[in-house]
């Protein structure tokens, strides 16, 4: 492939098309279905399938069909299939499946004034605003990556295009999905997946795990309604001490590390080396990716620790809480209940749901002060760990990552989870994966002043194309 060529034809591509549709995807609010129940009745999700079907549909692509392939109940699923360079269409041929997702998280506080998660805005090449990075470029990515290659008269195998609407809500419509296609699928050799991160934007960063998750509300009831402060103080149990025992019982207070080994798994030596690299070469970048209030100390000891941390070893977080009245509307009350949202991140291999019902058991057996507690698990997902990287694969994102970004390609974990992975690792155990993305540091997906670094997409976009030509050519 002719790395030139087809950069300057992504690049024009980006730059005459998908970025004002990303602008365009940006404006509509098509939470995922956990944080929109009523998806389907405020039509959000419909806009964003059909503007991303429609560019999608209009492009020159010989041999392409899309259907938007509906369950009842369900989120959409957008399906692509694009035959091979040589015309034939056949699920039992060799076959590149490539994903992505098209949902949102939700608006989150704490934007910039002038930025929004509806309002798309261009500083600096960024592209901010909720979805473009996470993941609403996928689509134009993917089918681009393919058109650069046919610019160019390369072959390329049969590709299968999934772009699914229920992500961050852990992909609990897409089992159906993929049963029901199946057979249109059919058996992919290689995995092309551009929702994942990157350590900087200076290089090709593959994503070799993915942490599972466990989570729940935790709700804790001491009275049957609230009374004066003065008066129940000392007599009647805080539910917020007794919340505050129960999460002792999981996590050390001090340093944050897990306390229940069902929540652990062995660390794999390749993954240690891996991660050691990634430390060597980000540095102090790992912390400084992240938006510290001025002062605040890290967890663990030096970078390597801290990456591990993130990737292979359980965390805590606390997402949301009920049962306190805001600050301002707060009397001398002694509150009757108090709920915490908890979501526990588990190491690739371990079981989601046997950890869920470790979660559920560790809390609600022998409550503090005999109060009434109670755990409602919620999503339950697990992680991912990569096969072996073919010495195909592992050629072509060097090559890639050289002659695109002028530097090595990087294997790296993700302390984040798609649920779809682990699907896919499972039912096509022989497959090589291509797990990559583009969020890299403050990209901030999930949180405030989420963005998109329109210059490291179209690159990627460049080496995606690059492992589509050596697939082919592998032999």
């Amino acid at each position: 492939m002719d790395t030139q060529k087809a950069q300057a034809f992504i690049d024009k591509k980006w730059d005459d098309e998908i970025v004002p549709e990303l602008i365009e995807y940006i404006k509509i609010p098509n939470k995922s279905p956990h944080f929109d129940p009523k998806w389907d009745e405020h039509g959000y999700m419909e806009q964003a399938v059909q503007q991303i079907a429609n560019w999608c549909e209009a492009q020159d692509i010989p041999n392409k069909s899309l259907e938007i392939v509906r369950i009842p109940g369900r989120t959409p699923l957008i399906f692509m299939e694009i035959a091979a360079s040589d015309g034939t269409n056949n699920p039992s041929d060799d076959t590149i499946l490539m994903y992505g997702h098209l949902d949102k998280q939700p608006e989150m506080s704490g934007w910039e004034e002038d930025l929004g998660p509806w309002i798309p805005v261009m500083r600096d090449n960024k592209l901010y605003g909720r979805g473009g990075a996470d993941d609403g470029y996928a689509a134009y990515a993917s089918l681009t990556a393919l058109m650069a290659i046919q610019k160019q008269g390369l072959p390329h195998a049969r590709t299968v295009v999934i772009i699914e609407a229920c992500e961050e809500s852990g992909s609990y419509d897409l089992p159906y999905y993929i049963d029901q296609l199946r057979d249109r699928i059919g058996e992919p050799s290689l995995v092309i997946c551009l929702d994942s991160g990157a350590g900087n934007y200076e290089q090709l960063w593959c994503t070799m795990s993915l942490r599972g998750m466990a989570s729940g509300t935790l709700k804790v009831d001491v009275l049957r309604e609230g009374i004066h402060s003065g008066m129940g103080s000392g007599v009647v149990p805080s539910s917020f001490r007794v919340i505050r025992q129960l999460l002792n019982r999981l996590e050390d207070d001090k340093s944050g590390r897990l306390l229940p080994k069902e929540f652990y798994a062995d660390i794999p030596h390749q993954r240690l080396e891996q991660t050691l690299k990634v430390a060597e070469v980000l540095g102090d970048g790992i912390v400084e990716a992240y938006p510290f209030v001025e002062g605040v100390e890290p967890m663990a000891e030096n970078n390597f620790e801290r990456l591990l941390n993130r990737n292979w070893r359980p965390a805590l977080s606390y997402t949301g809480a009920s049962g306190m009245p805001e600050i301002e509307n707060a009397g001398n009350v002694l509150r009757p209940t108090t709920s915490l949202k908890l979501s526990l991140r588990l190491p690739p291999t371990a079981d989601s749901e046997k950890a869920t019902e470790a979660l559920k058991r560790i809390l609600t057996e022998d409550p503090p002060s005999n109060a009434k507690v109670s755990f409602e698990p919620d999503q339950a997902g697990d992680g991912w760990n990569a096969p072996d990287v073919a010495p195909w694969l592992a050629d072509s994102l060097e090559r890639g990552s050289q002659n695109v970004y002028g530097k090595p390609a990087m294997y790296m974990g993700e302390g984040g989870t798609i649920p779809f992975m682990g699907m896919l690792g499972e039912k096509f155990p022989e497959a090589q994966f291509m797990i990559t993305g583009v969020l890299g540091p403050n990209s901030n997906a999930h949180g405030p002043n989420e963005f998109l670094h329109i210059p490291f997409a179209k690159k990627l976009t460049t080496c995606v194309s690059q492992v589509i030509v050596d697939h082919y050519k592998r032999g």
